[in-house]
């Protein structure tokens, strides 16, 4: 089964394309609101749920605006010569690192205003993200980006040559890493839910720091196959020496909730 985006445009209003990018997006985020709010009032059946989509909101545009920001900041030379490029959200350019802090800053904000529980909050918000995550990496699909190295695999990716790395330009099929961090999300996704249903309770915090770990332990992998990272220090990729960080922070993270716990006993 060869892979082969169709184009990034769905379709025309009058002269304004509508990016597949865009629509994919959209639906992604609001299948992450919409299970956001159900496990909310599973978690906290004696707060008012309707709060959630104001959370929400408030969430996913401080999350598109670091995504954006973050990834303009990894192609500075780029933007620098075209600054008005930074506000074209529609033909795609986000990074989920910049989402993730950019979203979750957000989020303790919103907790302390309304005065909910940060850490369960949170736990809430990871167990979602990794759909929405799924949803959305099929926007890198129609972009013909986030692709690996060259293959001949019977699920490769076909990779226009407008869009091939300058030393790959002779090569036409690729491992489509958008597919594999699609599918591994869903899989996080499930894991999540069991360990929310599981810790959420006891140990709030919990799975938020899981959720870190194991995406960013995902993130390695799928970073080791792709060859169209943004920006690399040292021959290695951002993405890669973010997300050592983040797992160590979950660590971290953690064990202090174990211990907190522990010392409550």
């Amino acid at each position: 089964m060869v892979f082969q985006s169709p184009g990034d445009v769905l379709f025309h209003i009058g002269k304004t394309p509508i990016y597949f990018y865009g629509v994919i997006m959209a639906i992604a985020c609001l299948s992450g609101v919409a299970v956001v709010y159900k496990l909310f009032k599973q978690i906290a059946p004696d707060k008012d749920a309707d709060k959630i989509f104001d959370i929400a909101a408030y969430v996913l545009i401080f999350g598109f605006i670091g995504a954006r920001l973050y990834y303009c900041l990894l192609n500075p030379i780029y933007y620098f010569y075209n600054p008005l490029e930074i506000f074209n959200f529609r033909e795609g350019g986000l990074s989920i690192h910049g989402g993730l802090i950019g979203g979750s800053l957000t989020l303790i904000y919103l907790c302390k205003k309304y005065k909910l529980s940060t850490l369960s909050t949170l736990d809430i918000f990871a167990c979602a993200t990794p759909l929405a995550q799924s949803i959305g990496r099929w926007g890198n699909f129609f972009n013909s980006e986030a692709f690996g190295s060259p293959t001949n695999l019977p699920w490769k990716l076909y990779i226009p040559l407008s869009h091939r790395p300058e030393q790959y330009m002779d090569y036409q099929y690729f491992h489509p890493t958008f597919l594999y961090g699609s599918v591994i999300d869903i899989i996080i996704f499930i894991v999540m839910l069991r360990i929310l249903n599981r810790f959420a309770q006891k140990y709030p915090g919990f799975t938020f720091c899981s959720y870190i770990i194991i995406y960013s332990t995902a993130r390695l992998i799928i970073e080791s196959i792709r060859v169209d990272s943004a920006l690399s220090i040292s021959g290695i990729p951002i993405a890669k020496i973010v997300s050592v960080i983040l797992i160590i922070a979950g660590l971290i993270g953690i064990i202090s909730i174990i211990k907190k716990n522990c010392e409550q006993i």
